[in-house]
């Protein structure tokens, strides 16, 4: 999945405002414009849609844990410069709350079933010998998942 397209799906989700997503990319550790965040939430056909990068989506995605769950004492982590689909799973996890069963439930809203241990390979250590990389299926359901759970609620 690309950084725009799971921007997109996690904007609609929630109703988030142009307001809101810049608010959610400043509290996550960096300023952008209300244009930046038209052109990253516009189709990749439209000739002015520009691509999101990893550590401006990480930055979104830690404001919206900050959003969601309150901000941490201290200094905020910076945005990674690389993500993975498990990176992404995992930070969605959090800000929403979830545990593995939530997970589970929001991926079965969608005909999706996936195992527990499955699941957690997804949130083990890469050097650990049960580590699993999250594909992007698995992405794609939870998101959509998400929507089903989120939207209107």
């Amino acid at each position: 999945m690309n950084n725009n397209d799971i921007l997109r799906r996690v904007r609609y989700t929630f109703n988030f405002n142009d307001s809101k997503m810049i608010e959610l990319f400043g509290s996550g550790g960096r300023e952008v414009t209300r244009a930046q965040v038209s052109d990253w939430l516009k189709k990749e056909d439209d000739p002015e849609c520009q691509e999101l990068d990893d550590e401006h989506l990480a930055a979104f995605l830690n404001g919206l844990i900050n959003d969601r769950r309150g901000k941490k004492e201290g200094p905020q982590p910076e945005p990674e410069k690389k993500l993975n689909n498990n990176i992404i799973l995992r930070k969605l996890k959090i800000a929403l709350n979830l545990k593995d069963e939530d997970i589970i439930s929001i991926l079965e809203l969608v005909r999706f079933r996936l195992g527990k241990a499955e699941l957690s390979a997804f949130f083990r250590n890469p050097g650990h010998p049960h580590y699993r990389a999250c594909q992007d299926q698995i992405l794609r359901n939870f998101l959509h998942g998400m929507q089903l759970k989120y939207s209107e609620s």
